[in-house]
């Protein structure tokens, strides 16, 4: 009788041949071993990387010397077979120093596998057979690609697969332990060729059946992760040339480089243009940032007055820019644009350095984003030559742009002398970022905080050189919170931050340490402000503030007037953190009637402090 070469395995993991011919007892045990892993993986991702990455590393490297001994000699099948040993050498030899190496390794083994599978496909089996071979390959190579695409969902993938195989697998060989023990001895019975021919044929059909289905939903789910893929895509912002500054660029802060028109939709009284221009990062560094410049459709003549608008939080990417998007220049942006734009007011609106243009960025970081600001103004000035701007100045800004407007009116004098900055109007300032921090990780960490956190931890660690990310982390980590950042919440892909958020806190905590302690809460600390602007300040929030609490607005109005800051003050019951500056808001006539009263030079009542 003549001798036949066993088939190689056709999993990817060792364990199938490993186990083939062990008695039924050591099944039981191996499969329970195996099940309680597949669910430590996929329940626990970050906690048991390290445990998924020697399994996975261990298992390829087996599989491989497995495939290249078993399988008869051939170009593919050597080829794959010294992929799956690199590929698992990498995976153990790259533990040992970044675990942020592992998803990508997977990925590519997910490819690896897929690869094999297609070869299997096209070289041997049943035409069902083939057919699912063909489309287990194209799926794996689809979620290895699109894994590489969206890096940070890589381990909660990954994770999921490799689990959920791990589980089935240890369940399947749990079972034959199970039937090896009970199984009966055979008995004797008479043999029926005619209906063993037709057992055959109809576990044939219906083994073909379910290759088939399983076939199409692989393939259905390849083409749906493709499909979501292009749609996540499409809804991201595009950062088009315009922004990507010469190789030369003037020298000095607040100088023009270029400007173009603003292709949003435009406010019903005045024209936009959005610029380019030199300034100084947070730490002095000479950088590059966008703004928008809204002029009145018909100034009165003479100079005209400016208004500094800084805009709140839009995340922190490149793309997050407000001169990127659609309605960056209209009143729902804008608090009381129509209105300053009929009064013959120039209103010009940072991006800040490191959104439109590249760069760091000074995400609650002072003088960053005082710096832009400032330089916007500047540069503005250079736009046209039948418009000149005055020197009297106001500046808004709203949540994170009031802390940046606060910033803006402490540096002016020093920075930009030729600005005078007459007033500053914030609503529902980050005035204290070190207590809004203790405030928000007081409560139940979510997943929007563990987004907004990475907004802070990681502009901060790009620009001050004593703060380390990996301090703050949880190991394994980093590929996700660095993800978290490179997406704004206006897109659709901000839920893929959110929905990894929410997967990982299941395991642990993303952040692993104190934010307000060590380097990194001393340099929030110096981004507070501290000390009076000698300025007239108007300051109001929402009572329902879901954002910034009300509590710290009033503490830091007290502190203000404990000071000697001459501040006026307004809370308004049912607004949330957004409302005061949309419009019909109860706060717009105030804040258009205070700046007038400014520039207007007219008498008004600008200390509250003996209203509290």
């Amino acid at each position: 009788m003549p001798v036949t070469r066993r088939s190689s395995p056709r999993r990817w993991n060792a364990l199938p041949a490993l186990v083939r011919d062990a008695p039924p007892r050591v099944l039981l045990v191996v499969g329970a071993v195996v099940v309680v892993l597949g669910a430590l993986i996929v329940s626990r991702p970050l906690t048991s990387i390290v445990l998924l990455g020697i399994y996975v590393g261990a298992s390829a490297v087996v599989m491989g010397v497995l495939e290249l001994v078993g399988r008869p000699a051939g170009g593919w099948a050597r080829a794959v077979s010294a992929a799956w040993i690199v590929a698992g050498v990498a995976v153990l030899v790259w533990l040992g120093r970044s675990l942020e190496l592992l998803p990508p390794v997977l990925a590519v083994l997910l490819v690896i596998g897929g690869l094999a599978s297609i070869g299997r496909a096209v070289s041997r089996g049943s035409a069902s057979a083939r057919v699912l071979s063909l489309a287990w390959g194209v799926a794996q190579v689809a979620l290895g690609l699109l894994s590489f695409t969206w890096p940070d969902v890589t381990v909660l993938v990954l994770a999921v697969v490799f689990g959920v195989r791990t589980i089935v697998f240890g369940v399947g060989v749990f079972a034959r332990g199970v039937v090896g023990i009970r199984r009966p001895r055979p008995r004797a019975t008479p043999f029926d060729p005619e209906r063993a021919v037709r057992g055959r044929r109809a576990r044939a059909g219906w083994a073909a059946a379910g290759r088939y289905a399983l076939s199409l939903v692989l393939v259905a789910t390849a083409a749906g992760g493709w499909w979501l893929n292009d749609w996540l895509d499409d809804g991201a912002p595009v950062v088009d040339a315009f922004y990507n500054p010469p190789a030369e660029v003037p020298s000095g802060h607040g100088r023009l480089i270029r400007s173009d028109a603003y292709s949003g939709r435009l406010p019903e009284n005045g024209d936009v243009t959005r610029i380019l221009y030199t300034t100084r990062d947070a730490l002095g560094r000479p950088a590059v940032s966008s703004a928008l410049v809204v002029v009145p459709k018909d100034p009165p003549p003479g100079p005209r007055p400016v208004i500094v608008w800084n805009h709140g939080t839009t995340g922190v990417a490149q793309g997050c820019a407000p001169s990127l998007r659609d309605a960056s220049a209209t009143k729902w942006s804008i608090p009381a644009l129509e209105q300053a734009l009929k009064a013959g007011w120039v209103v010009v609106a940072s991006d800040f350095s490191g959104q439109g243009a590249p760069g760091a960025y000074p995400y609650l970081i002072g003088e960053g984003e005082a710096r832009s600001s400032l330089d916007a103004v500047l540069a503005a000035g250079e736009l046209r030559t039948d418009l000149t701007l005055s020197p009297d100045t106001v500046v808004w800004g709203h949540s994170q742009g009031g802390h940046a407007a606060l910033w803006t009116t402490a540096i002016a004098p020093d920075y930009a002398p030729g600005i005078d900055v007459l007033g500053t109007a914030v609503v529902a300032p980050v005035a204290d970022p070190p207590a809004l921090a203790r405030e928000l990780l007081s409560g139940p960490p979510n997943a929007m905080l563990s987004v907004i956190t990475s907004w802070v931890l990681v502009p901060y660690s790009r620009t001050y050189p004593d703060v380390h990310l990996d301090d703050y982390i949880a190991e394994g980590s980093r590929s996700i919170v660095l993800e978290m950042t490179q997406r704004c919440p206006s897109e659709p892909g901000v839920v893929v931050s959110v929905l990894t958020a929410l997967g990982v806190s299941e395991d642990r905590p993303l952040y692993s340490a104190d934010l307000t302690d060590g380097a990194l809460g001393r340099r929030l600390a110096e981004n507070a402000i501290t000390r009076p602007l000698g300025t007239p300040m108007l300051v109001a929030w929402g009572a329902d503030d879901e954002v910034i609490p009300p509590r710290l607005q009033r503490e830091y109005v007290d502190r203000l007037c404990s000071e000697g800051q001459p501040v006026r003050w307004a809370t308004y019951a049912g607004y949330d953190h957004l409302r005061p500056i949309l419009p019909k808001s109860r706060f717009l006539p105030v804040l258009f009637d205070w700046t007038k009263d400014l520039i207007e030079r007219r008498n008004q009542v600008v200390d509250g402090c003996g209203l509290r």
